[in-house]
């Protein structure tokens, strides 16, 4: 029989228990991460950048308070990934949360750190308001500091991170060479690889005709779109550099396409050559692609002349990559005017990986073409698929010592342009090259935490309306349905239980 005192004590123990246990959570924070990409999870290399460090870091989190939930949400996962970062850093991590609408003051030193503020929608009393909202952060180690200003829900939280506070901790960063003098693209054609490669790398230009030799602290040289040959002693330049253990990445264009006369060609470069010595060559063709890019298209509708999106295989949109470090996370990269790359091994010392091919809908067409945009593609035009259109080269090139080389069948799939011609590229496209990077300079750094993110995990096209309704009712009433039947199992259950009892009959001992 139960008393008020076994009431109260009880009681008493729950709340105790309680209280025990968010002593303990707040001293020793652990959390079981069962996705499939380990987004709760902290990286090797962010471990690593963090047993390294030497002197304290400080994270000032500017975030507002008061949020709609989705977005509250950004703050509670950044609050969780600071403590992983505190903990693995035996404490070398410090943070601390500001709400910037606490004062005009506090708010201003936000902004003048780089952290501006984002606008979005908050329901109140039935009423649809804009807010002002902070999402940012400050990284500072001694007096140096690095700014994340919008930190994006649902982004790589681990990776923006990890990267500021790595480029705080490192003094000297390994050099990456652009190389130019053969027509390649330079830095200022491609700004948008160039910002993010300087996180982490000291960039600079490489002409092979101003200097002896190619600078031993060069770790990686990139050759992007070149349209020049090559003269014998620059060949020999670039062949003692991979003698000694140097790194390159090479986009190469053996086709080119010009949209304003809508003609395509081939195209040559030195390097087209050069690269035949170690098992790789470029046809002379066009890849064609059903998953593709469109290109806009000036066309008579009535009395008005409207710009339409069209289809164009040409522009080859590629999502097929084999399981790789330079491919990991990686979505979807466009090609433009892409050619096949052929693998024909010379030396058993040399590795060749194939790094990404077209879809199952593929094909190819020899320069010269014409580019018919109102073309009717049918299944016949792509006759092929699993084209190989990016390798990976590991082994000992030239001597003793081993080395590596990335090779695309695109010379311009990281170049923006410069003036009224440049153009934003996707994301992807810049991690592509960057990954490449990674894996070449042989950095044990952030390779793995670029793509790390939540991904958009879409139901197949291929399914028909039915079944995705079917699926869609499924998630939202199976959860509720099964705690319903839960419920009614344990009902019964103590029913039956109370009956049984009922039943029993109880003699008091005599005293």
């Amino acid at each position: 029989m139960l008393t008020r005192k076994k009431v109260q004590t009880s009681v008493l123990l729950v709340f105790g228990i309680i209280v025990l246990i968010n002593i303990i959570a707040s001293e020793f924070f652990f959390r079981l991460d069962f996705t499939e990409d380990k987004r709760y999870s902290l990286s090797d290399a962010t471990e690593n950048i963090l047993e390294n460090l030497n002197n304290p870091v400080t994270v000032s989190a500017y975030f507002t308070e008061n949020l709609p939930p989705d977005i509250e949400k950004v703050r509670t996962d950044f609050k969780d990934l600071l403590v992983e970062y505190s903990n693995a850093a035996d404490g070398q991590v410090v943070y601390e949360f500001i709400d910037p609408a606490v004062d005009e003051q506090t708010e201003m030193e936000a902004q003048q750190a780089g952290i501006r503020p984002i606008m979005i929608n908050v329901r109140e009393k039935d009423q649809l308001k804009q807010q002002k909202a902070y999402l940012g952060a400050i990284v500072r180690l001694g007096d140096k500091q690095e700014v994340l200003p919008f930190i994006e829900p649902g982004a790589a939280m681990e990776f923006g991170l990890s990267s500021a506070i790595k480029k705080l901790s490192v003094d000297n960063k390994p050099k990456v060479g652009i190389l130019t003098g053969n027509g390649e693209a330079g830095l200022s054609q491609i700004p948008q690889l160039a910002q993010q490669l300087s996180v982490l790398y000291e960039i600079t230009d490489v002409e092979l005709s101003d200097t002896t030799d190619i600078p031993s602290d060069i770790n990686t040289i990139l050759i992007i779109s070149p349209k020049d040959s090559l003269s014998a002693d620059e060949t020999s330049k670039l062949d003692n550099y991979l003698a000694r253990g140097g790194r390159i990445a090479l986009s190469l264009n053996s086709v080119k396409g010009d949209l304003s006369n809508a003609q395509g060609s081939e195209s040559y470069n030195g390097f087209l050559d050069w690269v035949k010595n170690f098992g790789v060559s470029l046809d002379k063709s066009f890849i064609i692609d059903a998953s593709c890019a469109s290109v806009s298209v000036r066309q008579q509708q009535g009395f008005f002349i409207m710009n339409t999106p069209v289809k164009f295989p040409y522009l080859p949109v590629i999502t097929k990559f084999e399981q790789h470090p330079i491919t990991a996370g990686l979505e979807a990269v466009l090609l433009p005017f892409a050619s096949a790359i052929n693998i024909t091994p010379r030396d058993t010392s040399l590795m060749v990986y194939t790094l990404a091919k077209t879809s199952e809908k593929s094909g190819k067409q020899a320069a010269p073409v014409f580019f018919d945009v109102s073309k009717q593609w049918g299944e016949a035009d792509f006759d092929e698929s699993g084209i190989p259109v990016a390798v990976a080269i590991d082994g000992k090139f030239i001597g003793n010592t081993p080395t590596k080389m990335v090779v695309f069948g695109s010379g311009d799939f990281v170049v923006n342009g410069e003036g009224e011609a440049a153009q934003k590229l996707q994301d992807d496209n810049i991690n592509l090259m960057i990954n490449s990077v990674d894996w070449l300079s042989d950095d044990t750094g952030l390779i793995s935490l670029r793509t790390k993110g939540v991904s958009v995990r879409l139901i197949d096209a291929s399914i028909e309306d039915g079944t995705k309704a079917i699926l869609k009712y499924f998630n939202f009433l199976f959860p509720i349905i099964l705690i319903i039947v839960y419920g009614i199992f344990r009902y019964n259950l103590r029913k039956t239980l109370r009956n049984k009892l009922s039943t029993v009959e109880y003699v008091q001992k005599a005293q």
